[in-house]
């Protein structure tokens, strides 16, 4: 299935070559753009976007505030945050206001396209430097968390070590050997084990509990 996405970015140069990157993958089709937070609310009614890349720093309706609304009024709708910034009030706000992943521009157009795909599946894409962050501030955060029902295996510990780390399915399964299909069920198993909703809250939660 095609993977409809909306571009959301103040420098229509930038879109266009976005546009032009994700356009040639088989499985995106890029469905809109918009140059700020208001214009994506209304072209997400209209345009129907499986996953929408959104910049935060933007005229009339920042990102964060348009993640905000999106989740509220198109809860179907995946939000990763594609910026230029990964200070911590920006990465904070965007990951609590709904979005399920945060990208910085640098990114290579692989990855990018990888971490479509992945949104629109439902798992969480972090840049590494994010994942890291969020790591740091749960790690400075005192917590007594209840202790896991069930066990983490040593393949599961593996694979939610490099989860925290921001690695994407395809990644985990190259560096531990594995077949994608099997690493997708490992992260799983993951998730119910830890109760986590998302690759996200997984790596908090095994922070909490000492498991990185």
């Amino acid at each position: 299935m095609t993977v409809r996405v909306l571009l959301v970015d103040d420098q229509a140069l930038f879109r266009e070559a976005l546009a032009m990157l994700l356009g040639v993958h088989p499985d995106i089709e890029v469905v809109g753009e918009a140059g700020d937070g208001a214009e994506a609310l209304t072209k997400a009614g209209t345009v129907a976007p499986d996953v929408v890349l959104m910049d935060l720093r933007m005229p009339v309706l920042d990102g964060v505030a348009a993640t905000r609304r999106l989740r509220t009024e198109h809860p179907g709708v995946r939000v990763i945050a594609l910026t230029t910034f990964d200070d911590d009030d920006d990465v904070f706000a965007a990951l609590r206001a709904g979005a399920l992943g945060y990208l910085l521009k640098d990114v290579s157009s692989a990855r990018l396209a990888e971490a479509v795909l992945a949104a629109a599946r439902g798992e969480s894409v972090l840049q590494p430097s994010v994942a890291a962050k969020l790591v740091a501030r749960i790690a400075a955060e005192p917590t007594d968390p209840a202790p896991l029902t069930v066990a983490l295996s040593e393949r599961e510990l593996e694979v939610v070590r490099l989860l925290a780390g921001g690695r994407s399915n395809r990644e985990i399964a190259a560096a531990l050997f594995l077949a994608e299909g099997t690493v997708k069920n490992h992260v799983t198993n993951v998730l119910g084990k830890l109760d986590a909703r998302d690759r996200t809250q997984a790596a908090l939660r095994a922070r909490e509990l000492g498991l990185l």
